[in-house]
């Protein structure tokens, strides 16, 4: 699907600036940083959610004493 994306000058002055200098397109480069940066994005907005949740006491804890005891870890 295609998209477009409204760049601050400053960025896209170095966009293109890196694109004319290793011969790739502007594409390839948002792409890239796409691909580099959506799981940190997603991870961020699910972090959240589950933090909501904590806080509500809807959301299952345990503590680091019982994970390790659980799978043979403890001391």
């Amino acid at each position: 699907m295609p998209i477009s994306l409204r760049l601050p000058p400053d960025v896209e002055n170095r966009l293109s600036a890196l694109s004319a200098l290793t011969g790739r397109s502007k594409t390839f480069y948002a792409i890239e940083a796409i691909v580099e940066h959506i799981d940190d994005l997603e991870d961020a907005h699910l972090s959240a959610e589950i933090l909501a949740r904590v806080r509500a006491g809807t959301e299952a804890r345990i503590t680091l004493n019982d994970l390790l005891a659980e799978h043979g870890l403890a001391d």
